[in-house]
Formats: structure tokens, C-alpha cells, sequence
């Protein structure tokens, strides 16, 4: 198949899912299309069946706001015209649904039929789409999608919470190739991070106020009393200048190493002990998912969706948001003694395996195929 994907090319986990998704359904043969107005992170090296189209926007002194959307509709009418795209598949909904649905309208004009499936991530209903501001639109290009999914059963009971929506949601949840973070040894390069032998915890994000980077250190804190440990934190974003300067003033400033943006996650999960992900809100998780394909145990909030992947006593510990005491008691908890990580360790494998590319693309073929 032809298949068209509109996403956000960032580090953030839709733009991250999108990508991985077409890379998947490339290797299996189909040809896919990225929209988008800058080449994606994941999107890297030679691909023979991928294919990306940039959106441009021609700047004029009318425009206080480029019009992004009327371009990006544009750009879905000619891709679709000329490369003969069997389905448009756009993740987040704002503003991608919307310009599907312009596009799709375009099309019919010059008897063209386009499915369109606008998959659902998390702050495009939780944040921006509540905003009364886009809600009405939102609602209406969820509604006139020719399939709505979800990453999460959160998220969809959440959507349906806070719009006015008739469509059925399908829950496809977001996956990972665990055979990509599958690297070994990396015992050279764990000794270099903790050259005495210190437990490795990691956190990664966006790092906006949400995620609550400030409780991965105020929980390092408290562990590292007890546990000689090493606190890597990878990302960007508003939090950090704040983060980096307490990370600064407090005893524990040289255990503390900022790694900013990293494209090559399955490089560095694989040396950690632990990830925490503290966050306010996740519609799923995709670091903690991440991390525990490369073996790692996750200390979670029990917010959004992360319940659906992170099972509290098995693959590592959910507490209440902001409860860093409680995160501090459990990440001793695994820590402690080489057996008890190593049976986390393995836990957290297993559960990441429940979310393996090779269980999930096939439910995406399948409604690609359904639609065409």
C-alpha cells in the first residue's frame, strides 16, 4: 500500500510513534509518505520505500501566523494526488485532523477518495484540544475521521470525557521493537558513567512542567543517601535551566549529568539501573516502555495510562504524583541487591514483550487494509 503519515517530526513520544510506525510498515514492504514540516529525529539514513514531503510556507507581511494548516492541507492534496496514496494516517489530533479533513474534501472534488485515520497521543486531548479556543474543531475533525484511535484506554475513556464524540475510539497502543534496545555488552560503557560500581538511574522527557523533572531529583536525593548512585537526565525543554541550577546548588551536584536530546535511546537505556518517569500526566508512556525493553525497571507515577504498561511489584512501582518519598523507598526497594534487580530486570523485558513491534503493526496493516 501507499500510505501517508502527518505527524510532528519532534522528540515528542507522537512524533517518536509516527516514525517508528512508517519505518515498520516500509520494511514490510508498503511505501510510506511523511508530511511534515521538518525531516523527523527517528527518521535517519537511506530508506528505499520512505518518502518525505516538506511542508513550506511562504512567509508575507499580511501574516502575523504563517497559515500552517492551509499549507499542510495542500501539501496531504498533491501528495495524495500524485503518488497515488491509498490512506492518511495523522497523528495528534491539532492541527492534523482538521487539515485531513480539508484535504479530504479537496480531494472528493476531483473524485478522489482518501481514508483518513487521526490517531490520538495525549496533550492534543488532555491540553490543547480542551482549550475552548480549538474544541470546536477538534471535535468536529474527530468526529468526520474515518476511524479514531487511541494510544491508551485512558486516553480514550479521557476523550470521551471531554467531548462531545459518537465515533468509536479503537485502542491501538503505542509499541516498541524490542530487538532495538537489545545491546550488549555495554558493560565498558557503564563503567565509564559509574566507574565504582553505582547504580544508574535515568529519566527522559520534554522536560515541561507535566513530567515534574523537579521529583526525579528530589527523589535522587533521598535514594542516593542510601544507594551510591549515578542520576542521568536526557531531554530538553523550559524545566531544565531551573533543574540544572538546583542540581548545582545541592550536595549530590556531580552524580548529576545532563545529557540533553538523544535520537539513540537504545544506546544509552541499556547501562541504566532504573528509569523514573514521575510525570503529572501520560496518556501511555513510550520512555518507560523504552526503557523496559532495554531491561529496565520503571518507577512511575500511577497517572494516565501508565498502568496499562508499568505493573506496580512486577516491572517496577507506581506512587501517587509527587509522593517522591514513596518513589525513593521503592527504587531502594529494587536496588538494593544484585538478585532482586535482576528479577525487575527481567520482569520489565517481559512486559515490554507484550508491546513488541510484531504484535502491534499487524493491527495497524490490518486497518489500513480494512479501509482501502
Amino acid at each position: 500500500m501507499n500510505i501517508a503519515i502527518v505527524c510532528y517530526p519532534t522528540f515528542g513520544g507522537s512524533g517518536v510513534l509516527a516514525t517508528e510506525l512508517g519505518k515498520a510498515l516500509a520494511d514490510n514492504g508498503h511505501n510510506i509518505h511523511f508530511i511534515t514540516y521538518q525531516q523527523p529525529v527517528r527518521l535517519s539514513g537511506f530508506h528505499a520505500n520512505i518518502f518525505y514531503h516538506e511542508v513550506s510556507v511562504p512567509t508575507y507581511p499580511l501574516f502575523d501566523y504563517p497559515p500552517y494548516e492551509t499549507a499542510l492541507a495542500s501539501t496531504m492534496v498533491d501528495v495524495v494526488l500524485n503518488y497515488d496514496i491509498d490512506v492518511l494516517h495523522v497523528h495528534y489530533a491539532i492541527p492534523h485532523a482538521a487539515a485531513a479533513y480539508m484535504a479530504k474534501q479537496i480531494l472528493a472534488k476531483q473524485n478522489k477518495r482518501i481514508p483518513v485515520i487521526t490517531t490520538l497521543h495525549g496533550t492534543d486531548i488532555t491540553l490543547v484540544g480542551r482549550d475552548k479556543t480549538y474544541r470546536p474543531v477538534v471535535t468536529f475533525s474527530m468526529e468526520e475521521s474515518d476511524v479514531l484511535t487511541a494510544v491508551s484506554y485512558n486516553l480514550r475513556e479521557e476523550t470521551y470525557a471531554n467531548f462531545s464524540i459518537t465515533k468509536p475510539i479503537e485502542v491501538i497502543h503505542n509499541f516498541v521493537d524490542v530487538s532495538r534496545f537489545n545491546k550488549k555488552p555495554v558493560d565498558a560503557f557503564k563503567k565509564l558513567i559509574a566507574p565504582n560500581g553505582e547504580r544508574i538511574i535515568v529519566h527522559a522527557s520534554n522536560f515541561r512542567k507535566v513530567k515534574r523533572v523537579d521529583d526525579v531529583l528530589q527523589m535522587f536525593l533521598i535514594l542516593n543517601k542510601t544507594i551510591p548512585s549515578k542520576l542521568l537526565l536526557i531531554g530538553d525543554g523550559p524545566e531544565r535551566v531551573a533543574l540544572e541550577q538546583q542540581s548545582r546548588d545541592c550536595q549530590c551536584g556531580p552524580e548529576i549529568k545532563f545529557l540533553g536530546k538523544q535520537e539513540q535511546m537504545e544506546d544509552i537505556l541499556p547501562i541504566a539501573d532504573l528509569f523514573v518517569l514521575p510525570s503529572e500526566y501520560e496518556s501511555f508512556g513510550l520512555a518507560a516502555l523504552e526503557a523496559m525493553a532495554a531491561e529496565v525497571p520503571v518507577i512511575s507515577t500511577n497517572a494516565g495510562g501508565l498502568p496499562e504498561i508499568n505493573i506496580d511489584g512486577y516491572s517496577g512501582y507506581m506512587s501517587d504524583i509527587g509522593d517522591v518519598n514513596s518513589m525513593a523507598k521503592n527504587a531502594i526497594s529494587i536496588l538494593k541487591d544484585d538478585e532482586t534487580l535482576k528479577t525487575f530486570k527481567a520482569n520489565a523485558l517481559e512486559q515490554a514483550r507484550k508491546f513488541d513491534l510484531g504484535i502491534i503493526l499487524p493491527i495497524y496493516e490490518a486497518l489500513y487494509q480494512r479501509l482501502v
